[in-house]
Order: C-alpha cells, then sequence, then structure tokens
C-alpha cells in the first residue's frame, strides 16, 4: 500500500473516532469503542504506520487547540502517547513537536494542564532516549528483575460471582489466560532488547536477523543482552543531561556483540525495508490476577502477598513482625522534640565530641539508649512503614524517568509496588469496594502500614446482567457508571461500551486452538484503561448510625451512591419507645422527625428541623447533573399529603428534595424502617427506629489525645480536636477525572 493510502486509511479511522466522540453519528452507536481499537491494532499488525499516525494525531491535536474543540483534546492526546509507547522509528522531530504541544497545554485548566504535564515528562525522557517508556512498562508490568528499574506492578481484576454469571466469568478467565499463556519470561525479555535497539538505531538495525538471534539465544545469554540494555537505557535516562547520540552509539555496541560487525554492517548499509519489513514487536498485556471476591478481606490479604510473595510469607507472623515498633493511630510521626542542653556554638562541645567512637566502645552500645540534646530522629526499620493516606497523590515512577526515589512516603522506604484493582459489575459492586477500601483504611491505622510500599489505584468496568426486555433496572444499577461517562467523554466511549461485548464473547463457544493467533478485544481495552486512565474521580463515603433500640449502641455501616428507606407494615413494640403521639392523622406512611444540615453556597451552618409523613426516602450520593455539587446528598421524600373533599378524606404523595451532608431520621409513630444500602438486597437492615448519615471520616482524623511531658508528675492528658475532621474519599480512576 502507498504512503498516500496507508496515511487516507489511517485518516478515515482518526476522523471515526472523533465522529463517536462528538456524537455526530448515531449510526455509530453499534461500533463504539471499536474505532479507537482497530486503529491501534493497525499500527500493531503493521509499525510502519506509525510514524503517519503520529503526524495525523498530531494534527488533528494543533486543529482542537485552534478551534477550542477541547473535548477531543485528552482522548486524541491518550491515542497518540499509546501509538509513541509501542512505536519504533520515530523521528526527534515528532517528538519534540508533541512535546512542544504538551507545553502549550500547561496554560490551560485542569484536567487539560494535568494531563499535559504527565505526557510532557515522559515525552522529555523518550525524546532523548527511545524506548525508556516500552522497557519500564514491560519491566513492571511483568514483575521482571531489574536492579536499575525494580518496580512491580500488578491488575486484580474482581468479579462477584453473584452479581457478574458464571458464563462472563469463564470467558473472562479463559481470555486472559489465552493471552498470558505466551508471555513469558524470556519472550519479554526479547521483546524488551529488540524494542531498545531498534527505537536507538532505527534503520540500521537489522530487525528480522536480531529477532531470529534472540530466539535462538539461551536463557543466560539472553538474560546479559536483556540487563546490558536495561543498564543503557536507565543510566542514560537518569543522567542530568543525556544524549541521544551517546545513547545511539552505546546500544550500537551492545548490536555489534549480538550479531557481530560483519552481521550489523550489512544491516546497517544493505537493509531494503521494501525487501525485509520491520516485524511487529508486541507490546504484551499486564499481569493480571483473576479473583471472584467472596471474603471481605479478600482485597487486603492480595495486596499483602503482592507484596510478600507466598513463599516467603508467614501471614500472621509477619504481621505480627510489622507491629514490633509500637505503631499505633494516635502516634504522631511529626518529630519529638526534647529539651537541647547544649548552646549550639561547636566550640562549646567537649574535647573529642567529634571523633566517631570505636565499633566495640561501651559508647556504641549505649548510643541506642541515650542520646545528646535536640532533635530525636525516628530510624524506621525497612519491614515497618508509617501510617499514611492511601488517597494521596499517585507517584509518577513510570513515566518521569526518575525511578529512585520517586513516591517515597517513609525516608529510605520507597514505592515500589503498585496493585491497579480493577472491578466489574454494578452499584452493587461499588458499594462493597466501599467497604473493603473503609476497613483497609482502618485496619492500615490500627495495625500496620502498606501505603509506604504500596501504591493503591483502583478502576471500576461496568458489568450488568442482561435483562429481556430490558427494564429501568439497569438504568438505576449503573449510576455510578454513568455520572463518570459525563464527567469523561473518553471513559463513556471507551469503557462504558464494554458491557456488550463483554456478554457477546460469553456467549461464544470457547475456542480450544491455542495455537491460532486471536486479538482479544476485552482484554486490550481493559490494558489501555489501567496504563491510560491514570486520572482519579474521588467519592465520598458516607456512614449510617442504624439505631434497632435507643437504649442500645447503633450498628454502622457505610455506603457509596445510595440509601433507600422504606416504611415497614409492622407495628413497633410496646416498651423501649415513645407513644405515637395523638392528634397525627392516620394514613400511609409514617411519621418521621428529620434533622439535618442544609447545603448552602456559603458554605454556613443551618440546621433544619421538620415533621413530615413519607412513604420512603432514597438518599443519593451522585448529582443528577454536571453542574450540582458531588460532595452532598441528594434527599427525595415522597410526602403524604391529606386532602378533604366531598366524597371523604383522601391521600396523595409530593416528592420533595433537599441537599445535606448530615441528617438524622427517626419514626415518630408505631411503624419501623428498613434501610437497603447501594441498592444490595444482601445489605438490608430491618426494624430500624432511627439512622443518622453523616459522611465518613478518615480513620484517625478526628480528635487525638496527645500527653504534654513538660507538666512534670501531674501527666495531664491534653485533648487535641481538628475544627473538623478529615472526609474520607475513594478514588476511580479515569482518562482525564472532570472535564468541565
Amino acid at each position: 500500500m502507498e504512503s498516500s493510502d496507508v496515511e487516507l486509511d489511517l485518516q478515515r479511522s482518526v476522523q471515526a473516532v472523533l465522529r463517536e466522540l462528538s456524537a455526530q453519528a448515531p449510526a455509530l452507536q453499534s461500533n463504539q469503542g471499536m474505532w479507537r481499537w482497530s486503529l491501534h491494532k493497525k499500527v500493531e499488525r503493521d509499525p510502519a504506520k506509525s510514524p503517519a499516525l503520529v503526524r495525523i494525531l498530531l494534527r488533528e491535536l494543533e486543529k482542537a487547540e485552534s478551534e477550542d474543540l477541547r473535548h477531543v483534546i485528552i482522548p486524541l492526546l491518550h491515542t497518540l502517547m499509546y501509538v509513541l509507547t509501542k512505536a519504533t522509528g520515530i523521528t526527534e522531530e515528532l517528538y519534540r513537536r508533541t512535546y512542544t504541544f504538551c507545553t502549550r497545554l500547561l496554560t490551560l485548566p485542569a484536567p487539560y494542564c494535568t494531563v499535559a504535564l504527565d505526557c510532557a515528562i515522559r515525552l522529555k525522557t523518550e525524546t532523548a532516549v527511545p524506548g525508556t517508556l516500552y522497557q519500564r512498562l514491560v519491566i513492571a508490568e511483568q514483575n521482571l528483575t531489574s536492579e536499575l528499574y525494580p518496580y512491580q506492578e500488578r491488575v486484580f481484576l474482581f468479579v462477584d460471582p453473584e452479581l457478574v454469571s458464571p458464563s462472563v466469568c469463564s470467558a473472562l478467565l479463559l481470555e486472559i489466560e489465552a493471552a498470558q499463556v505466551q508471555q513469558t519470561p524470556e519472550a519479554c525479555m526479547r521483546h524488551v532488547v529488540s524494542h531498545a535497539l531498534q527505537a536507538a538505531l532505527g534503520d540500521a538495525c537489522h530487525a528480522s536477523a536480531l529477532q531470529r538471534k534472540l530466539k535462538a539465544s539461551p536463557r543466560g545469554a539472553l538474560e546479559r543482552y536483556f540487563h546490558a540494555v536495561v543498564a543503557a537505557v536507565e543510566q542514560m535516562a537518569s543522567d542530568p543531561s543525556p544524549s541521544r547520540e551517546g545513547h545511539q552509539e552505546r546500544l550500537e555496541e551492545i548490536y555489534c556483540s549480538l550479531l557481530g560487525p560483519a552481521a550489523a554492517a550489512r544491516g546497517r548499509y544493505c537493509g531494503d525495508p521494501l525487501q525485509d519489513p520491520q516485524p511487529s514487536i508486541p507490546l504484551p498485556s499486564p499481569h493480571i490476577t483473576f479473583h471472584l471476591w467472596t471474603d471481605e478481606e479478600q482485597l487486603w490479604k492480595e495486596l499483602v502477598l503482592f507484596l510478600r510473595p507466598r513463599s516467603q510469607v508467614r501471614l500472621s507472623a509477619d504481621l505480627e513482625a510489622l507491629d514490633l515498633q509500637g505503631l499505633w493511630p494516635d502516634r504522631e510521626l511529626a518529630r519529638a522534640s526534647m529539651l537541647s542542653t547544649d548552646s549550639g556554638i561547636e566550640r562549646d562541645l567537649p574535647s573529642g565530641a567529634d571523633e566517631p567512637p570505636g565499633p566495640d566502645s561501651p559508647e556504641t552500645e549505649r548510643a541506642g539508649l541515650q542520646r545528646k540534646g535536640g532533635i530525636r530522629k525516628r530510624v524506621w526499620p525497612p519491614d515497618v512503614a508509617m501510617p499514611a493516606c492511601w488517597a494521596g497523590p499517585q507517584g509518577l515512577h513510570r513515566r518521569t524517568g526518575v525511578p529512585g526515589g520517586v513516591g517515597e512516603l517513609v525516608p529510605g522506604v520507597s514505592r515500589l509496588h503498585t496493585a491497579r484493582v480493577l472491578v466489574l459489575g454494578d452499584d452493587r459492586m461499588l458499594g462493597r469496594l466501599a467497604q473493603a477500601y473503609h476497613c483497609l483504611r482502618k485496619r492500615e491505622t490500627q495495625k500496620f502500614c502498606l501505603t509506604p510500599r504500596l501504591s493503591l489505584q483502583l478502576y471500576y468496568i461496568p458489568v450488568l446482567a442482561p435483562e429481556k426486555p430490558a427494564s429501568c433496572r439497569h438504568s438505576e444499577l449503573r449510576e455510578l457508571a454513568t455520572f463518570l461517562g459525563r464527567a469523561d467523554p473518553w471513559y463513556e466511549s471507551t469503557v462504558n461500551t464494554l458491557c456488550p461485548a463483554i456478554h457477546k464473547l460469553a456467549e461464544m463457544p470457547p475456542s480450544l486452538d491455542t495455537s491460532r493467533k486471536v486479538d482479544p478485544f476485552i482484554l486490550d481495552v481493559i490494558t489501555y484503561y489501567v496504563r491510560m486512565g491514570t486520572q482519579p474521580i474521588y467519592f465520598q463515603i458516607y456512614t449510617v448510625k442504624i439505631f434497632r433500640d435507643l437504649s442500645q449502641d447503633p450498628a454502622e455501616d457505610i455506603f457509596l451512591t445510595e440509601l433507600n428507606v422504606k416504611i415497614q407494615d409492622s407495628k413497633l413494640p410496646k416498651d423501649g419507645f415513645s407513644p405515637r403521639r395523638r392528634g397525627v392523622a392516620e394514613g400511609p406512611g409514617a411519621e418521621l422527625s428529620i434533622c439535618y444540615q442544609k447545603a448552602l453556597l456559603s458554605h454556613r451552618a443551618q440546621e433544619v428541623t421538620s415533621s413530615v409523613r413519607a412513604t420512603g426516602l432514597v438518599l443519593k450520593a451522585l448529582p443528577a447533573s454536571d453542574t450540582e455539587d458531588h460532595t452532598c446528598l441528594n434527599v427525595s421524600v415522597t410526602e403524604v399529603v391529606k386532602s378533604s373533599n366531598l366524597a371523604g378524606r383522601s391521600f396523595s404523595t409530593v416528592t420533595n428534595t433537599f441537599r445535606t451532608a448530615t441528617i438524622q431520621i427517626q419514626s415518630q409513630d408505631q411503624r419501623l424502617l428498613t434501610l437497603l444500602l447501594d441498592k444490595d438486597g444482601r445489605r438490608m437492615f430491618r426494624d430500624v427506629v432511627r439512622f443518622e448519615v453523616a459522611p465518613c471520616p478518615e480513620p484517625c482524623s478526628g480528635a487525638r489525645k496527645t500527653k504534654a511531658p513538660w507538666l512534670g508528675s501531674h501527666q495531664l492528658e491534653v485533648e487535641g480536636t481538628k475544627a473538623k475532621p478529615k472526609p474520607l474519599l475513594m478514588p476511580i480512576n479515569t482518562f482525564s477525572g472532570i472535564v468541565q
């Protein structure tokens, strides 16, 4: 195919993606999500098309910038970066044009400037040292051993067997296993070496001869070549002023040692790209583990096993060892000061103070028991991590080009592991994820911490059970997915369209021929999402206190999306509850006392108390439109209205709505309430008298007690309370975050 025909074909594919984003082609709805995938497949099958696609995407990005078509900037930028990560043979001029474009986007508001900054950081390293992004991605995702780049990643795919059909679970598991059966460590090392040499040497690299040589090399020789290439790339990438020419010379030496000087010279001077087409170097899918979510603590256990392999872990013993230092939640990690007894002047120090004691001297033995005046610094052992926030800013260890020391929350302890937790299901599954996330955070602050060693990223793909005929139940169970699609159009186009494709995959008969190469669409989209979805959207978790008896302590639970309240027909017991007030008209529903804090734009506290007769309430945590604040509850009360006419007394209902952050509701007559959390029938509470809802606070973010040692023998406890506890937010990664 001629170059003009290639560019025309790629241009048509790019325009199809843009039309899908602009919602100007209803006929394309059946192919939603396929255009981006088919575009990447074209350059994957024929890598020589990559430079042409990069030029087309750059032209479209510059056009969108000049015409202020911001809704296509982030999708095109992610598509471009994905091509640049895989491609070889991209000229330095194209890299610099892309980098310059990203720097111009830094003047735009978030999320455009945030995504552009991430891309610019990666491009700066890739321009000087081609192949860095591909190498680091494969090393981290495949857990290849490398001292210069020790980062590891894993994708944990969780499905609830009670919400997702067995056929869908089996189909996903078979597709994952079929794709990963050929991703051996040897194959991944061959890919890294081939890609690095082709990216650095370009046309001077005889790609076919190189791949044949690598396939014929024994494991020991392959590992030597792999470590030599990784060392060359990482050392040049970590240089303050990396040289593209120096990097090329160093990899050319490795290339000559592989093929020999004569063969390398023939590849440099006699290679004919028409007779010897450039072979494709696949980008292996990440290491994905499939889990049926049956245990409440399953997420925490899998994260522990990820940090400590099964061959090295004794779960109970290791967890106890991590708590030997007595790290409790109310121990501040700020420095602990002591009264200094020296003047701070060097000449006032006693003689011999500057001479270090010998290793066997008594001073060395006493050093761990006493100290001189000044600031006491806590020395953190390698197996003890400090309590910290899981939802902190994510590390860019795979993207910055500076692997050492990136993402350190504790000095000397690096976050070398990234756990990408992907859940499939509907809003009920997200409610379970919120429960696990809350328990994880609570356990971290009470016992020990994985946070300084682990970066936790959460992802969500909506999968709903097929219903025939289709009912409104589908839209009710995918409210959070709908919100994510409104907030991020690229998420709507790429992820929200996966549900029909997953069900089609489940209906297909399994293929027993493992030798036949297939293009796994579902796995490719999952891989694209977990790699490029780096911008989180944070959701408030709410806690609910449930009283079945006002004389006893309440039960506590949390919810993420919705709390539904219905009136039971059963009467309250006479003991332990206030009698029904006189004068209350009999009728449907129950008399409810509602006390809430009204949400105002000024953020002033305005408490409202009312008594209404209602048949039910719905508390939704997600806004109905993009203009509403998604940190408040939208409360809908189905109120009973009494009217009298000639026919007698009649009742009708009307729905009243208001917004609040906290609310307390109690039944005033002899009717009990039923609470349903996150639309999940397994999380139903009956016979409820009263309940209270408020934003769930961060564990240990409220009141603390600290001792004041300067008070001498009295040892009075000083109560230190924060003005407002920090709310617990659960992040779900998307491609751009919230696009205004």
